[in-house]
């Protein structure tokens, strides 16, 4: 394991400011996304504390002490997040300049243990159905602000595949409306870490009750503008249906879906149910990833939410 860059003010070919940039660089390079830190913040205290309450050093950590943290986890947590939280101590050790204890090869042992004992099967966002969706759609009011809002933005992150995340970030700036349908320029995401500029399509529904762009342009002209932007594209309501300049959050997003279709979708099921409705509906991967923008088609495999053994199955292809 590479260790992190370190750059000291003795170094008489680089003035500190230099030295200053530089480290920052390599901190940043290593930690991740703000999104990424955020998450790992929460996984690192829960290490911290543990090895407090134990008598372990947690940095820089043993294996040993690292295999009976996993241990101790392995009742309660799942695969997944037992892994977010080694990439987390992971992390933390490249940061500060030490080698990673979860390189180890009895950790790793360890850890096929727990795969084999405990599984790996992950929870996932569950996807609707078109008709459900459809049905819902027909039945939204749109006369008051937070209901043409909840609409826009149910069938924006429905018909462009969005992160919540995402959706929370834009601006009526991203925006562009013609006549062949609409764009939407992105900024930063979890695929797009480094801001390179990537759009997305919707296109006109001919059915105004269903259409996102109908929908969206109805939202915008309700929402105005101010000079100097950025304009939120999704902001609050207050009580009395008053528009605020505050953005929605990514859990107003979540209690959203849930509150429309139900409390055991999420708003990843706006992604997911996109990639199983356009698979379903002949979508071949690299027509879903222009959407997506997932970088390869496992992701599109792992994504695609096929529950009924009787659906996209090759045995009804056989001739018989």
């Amino acid at each position: 394991m590479e260790k992190a860059l370190v750059v000291t003010a003795s170094d008489s070919a680089s003035p500190s400011t230099l030295v200053d940039r530089v480290a920052q660089y390599a901190r940043t390079g290593l930690e991740g996304s703000a999104n990424t830190q955020r998450a790992y913040r929460a996984d690192l205290q829960h290490f911290q504390t543990w090895c407090l309450e134990q008598g372990y050093l947690d940095l820089p950590a043993q294996p040993t002490t690292l295999a009976a943290y996993t241990a101790h986890l392995a009742d309660t947590c799942k695969w997944s997040t037992l892994t977010r939280k080694l990439a987390a101590i992971s992390k933390l050790h490249q940061v500060r300049g030490f080698d990673s204890p979860t390189t180890d090869k009895q950790l790793k042992i360890v850890l096929e243990g727990i795969k084999r004992t405990k599984g790996i099967r992950q929870k996932q966002a569950p996807a609707f159905t078109l008709h459900r969706l459809k049905t819902l759609l027909r039945g939204m009011e749109t006369e008051s602000m937070a209901g043409l809002r909840n609409k826009a933005l149910l069938l924006l992150g429905f018909t462009g595949a969005f992160r919540r995340s995402e959706l929370v970030a834009l601006n009526v700036e991203d925006l562009s409306f013609t006549e062949e349908g609409l764009v939407v320029s992105m900024g930063r995401s979890k695929t797009n870490q480094y801001g390179d500029h990537e759009e997305k399509a919707i296109y006109y529904s001919p059915e105004v009750a269903l259409c996102p762009i109908r929908t969206l342009q109805a939202w915008v002209g309700r929402l105005g503008s101010v000079s100097g932007g950025p304009n939120p594209l999704f902001v609050r309501v207050r009580k009395g249906d008053q528009l605020t300049g505050d953005r929605l959050t990514d859990k107003t997003v979540d209690d959203l879906v849930k509150r429309y279709m139900g409390p055991s979708y999420s708003a990843h099921s706006l992604r997911a149910s996109f990639v199983t409705i356009a698979k379903l509906n002949g979508a071949d991967d690299s027509e879903v990833m222009r959407q997506t923008k997932h970088k390869t088609t496992l992701m599109i495999q792992k994504y695609t939410r096929l529950e009924n053994i009787r659906q996209h199955n090759a045995a009804m292809k056989l001739g018989l």
